[in-house]
């Protein structure tokens, strides 16, 4: 589900934006303007906030893109198994089961009895920071 859209034109680096399915941060939009009654084109190059990888695509200036809601939460890390953790949220005191962060140094940082900021993405959950 689209949270709004916007012209690709305006996917500036930082903007969230979906490609193919899959939220990802805008890291660069090189625009290349045509001749007199050509259309503008971009080339955009995200990272996947989900698992990382980089995706690259060009598309037309006037193509709409979805940008996806993102809520930013607060939890407390109650336990930690291999690749999964279970955290309570600060305001809702839910629990859920969540994948920890593919990232090592993340990874080592977290300890059970830690607060941490966690988004929600377009149903996915994923352990951003150690707050």
């Amino acid at each position: 589900m689209a949270y709004k859209l916007i012209n690709a034109a305006e996917a500036r680096p930082g903007v969230a934006i979906m490609v193919d399915g899959v939220p990802c941060i805008t890291k660069s939009n090189d625009i290349s303007k045509t001749g007199k009654h050509g259309h503008a084109k971009c080339r955009i190059e995200a990272i996947s906030i989900l698992d990382g990888k980089k995706k690259v695509f060009a598309c037309g200036g006037h193509d709409r893109l979805d940008c996806p809601l993102i809520e930013k939460k607060r939890a407390q890390l109650l336990s930690i198994a291999e690749n999964k953790a279970s955290i309570m949220d600060m305001e809702s005191f839910e629990t859920t089961e969540i994948a920890m962060p593919a990232e090592d140094e993340l990874r080592n940082e977290l300890h059970e009895g830690d607060q941490v900021e966690y988004w929600t993405i377009e149903g996915a959950r994923i352990i951003k920071r150690k707050i």
